[in-house]
């Protein structure tokens, strides 16, 4: 086996001088110095702390609109460090990958998904959409890979597990396909099909990151892990043909997509909304962001984030997958100025900070490399990049599509009846306090469609362990139905808000 040892940045192409595009050669090993790997595991985990920050104040306050150019995105020397001290919470970007990082520290990267399940449903810190309906389903039982699935997660297809996968791909170096299997263990947990395509594809590129400087190569080729053909492959597809086609514009080529792909069919909130927090769109964003960039790395996160809607995570992992590429060091001093203020902070909800992380992948790096058949000697970590292969073909809301979306705006502590036409339905909402009460409420609750009992399920107050969703059922026969939902435990001072109902239908031919 041939072997190619790499001093400085990575170089692992064939093609480049000769004119024909740059190729990966999966026939070689590659050795790369302990050095050099601290420096791309900082820029990784740099890169992320910087582009949260960065996009942080716009995060959904553009739903498919643009930030314009006239509209400044503030920066300043502490801004990083006045974040993390005032408003620790953005970043949940990174403190959910600490929390799969810390059970595989402990556990070894082996570690079952249910050891991931458990910890992260029974952490401290607030989750929405898919991470919380899966919160919720393992709570309640519903384990991995259930408690991802679209029929008992609504939100299947959310950015979830995309914004959290970074770190599968910066403890994988070239081993794209570890990266996968982990990915499959753990991206389960709360997405399924384009919402577990997010991540896989996110954790690829950064995998790849580390023998590739070429940006193209490493989304192309981190986009072969993706079933051809797929909704998730089609659009990032787009955005790769679009950037030819307009190279100097990425506004165009943003038009082009959301033309295309700019629309939620899953998540309730998303659906006949601009609220869009759909995996496709969003990895469209940072592929935008990455193309656009150049190796630029304000131009990435401005791309990224000005595309709007996740505007916080998308230029986080963008910034990441660069901070890989480049190394730390080539990070600008601008975004690097407060950076040694915060690096022995711990992330909120967490006893990891900075510092520690970098430690942390670096073992697993260690472990990885040597489970898939390389080798540490002296400080040089060699190992086979693995050419990409499809993971398995999954579809979330297979077979149907929204029809409806109604205003409820009701409240009830007994029963409620909605009468729907199609076959499938979610109804948005929660618990809502209306009178003092100190109690700790969890509401008991029965579901009847066409006067069965179809669920029996509880409904928490409290905010962490809170089903995310009123209720939903996919599945029905395609028709006339009637929801009826009855509180078992009545209280006066609680009562069941709902806000929407969302109807799905067959899909027409």
């Amino acid at each position: 086996m041939n072997r190619l040892l790499i001093l400085g940045f990575v170089w692992f192409l064939a093609g480049s001088c000769t004119g024909t595009p740059p190729v990966l050669d999966y026939s070689k090993t590659v050795s790369i110095r302990e050095d050099i790997l601290k420096d791309k595991i900082k820029g990784g985990w740099a890169g992320q702390t910087i582009g949260c920050t960065y996009g942080g104040p716009t995060e959904f306050k553009y739903k498919g609109g643009l930030i314009s150019d006239n509209a400044p995105i503030i920066w300043y020397d502490d801004y990083i460090y006045d974040t993390f001290i005032e408003d620790p919470g953005l970043y949940d970007d990174v403190y959910m990958d600490l929390t799969f990082l810390e059970i595989m520290n402990a556990e070894g990267i082996d570690a079952p998904a249910e050891s991931y399940a458990l910890a992260f449903a029974h952490a401290d810190y607030k989750l929405w959409h898919a991470n919380q309906a899966a919160r919720y389903n393992i709570l309640n039982g519903i384990m991995p890979p259930a408690s991802g699935h679209w029929m008992n997660n609504p939100h299947a297809d959310d950015i979830d597990f995309q914004i959290e996968a970074d770190f599968i791909g910066m403890i994988c170096p070239g081993m794209v396909n570890k990266a996968s299997d982990l990915s499959d263990r753990i991206g389960h947990i709360m997405n399924y099909g384009d919402g577990w395509y997010g991540g896989v594809f996110i954790g690829a590129m950064y995998s790849l990151a580390y023998v590739s400087n070429d940006i193209p190569l490493v989304i192309n080729e981190a986009l072969k892990t993706i079933p051809e053909g797929s909704k998730f492959r089609n659009c990032i597809e787009d955005v790769v043909k679009f950037h030819q086609l307009y190279p100097d514009d990425w506004r165009k080529c943003w038009l082009e997509i959301e033309r295309r792909h700019g629309y939620d069919i899953g998540c309730p909130e998303g659906v006949f909304n601009g609220f869009n927090i759909d995996a496709v769109i969003n990895s469209a964003y940072v592929v935008m962001g990455l193309l656009y960039g150049e190796g630029d790395f304000h131009k990435t996160m401005d791309v990224a984030t000005r595309c709007g809607q996740d505007s916080d995570c998308n230029p986080a992992s963008a910034a990441g997958i660069l901070g890989v590429m480049y190394g730390y060091e080539a990070i600008p001093e601008v975004y690097k100025a407060s950076m040694s203020k915060v690096e022995d902070i711990d992330f909120a909800y967490t006893s990891i900070s900075l510092n520690k992380v970098y430690g942390i992948n670096l073992s697993l790096i260690q472990d990885i490399v040597e489970e898939q058949g390389g080798s540490v000697v002296q400080g040089t970590y060699t190992f086979n990049v693995q050419e990409p292969r499809e993971v398995a073909r999954e579809e979330s809301f297979e077979g149907i599509e929204p029809s409806e979306k109604r205003v409820l705006k009701k409240m009830f502590n007994d029963s409620l009846s909605l009468d729907f036409e199609g076959s499938g339905v979610v109804v948005l909402g929660q618990i809502t306090q209306v009178g003092f009460s100190d109690l700790a409420y969890v509401a008991q609750l029965e579901a009847y469609i066409d006067g069965v009992k179809v669920e029996s399920f509880r409904m928490p107050f409290d905010y962490i362990k809170r089903k995310y969703d009123v209720f939903y059922k996919y599945g029905l026969n395609d028709g006339p139905h009637r929801l009826i939902l009855k509180v078992l435990n009545p209280v006066r001072e609680f009562v069941i808000e709902t806000k929407e109902m969302v109807v799905y239908s067959d899909e027409k031919e």
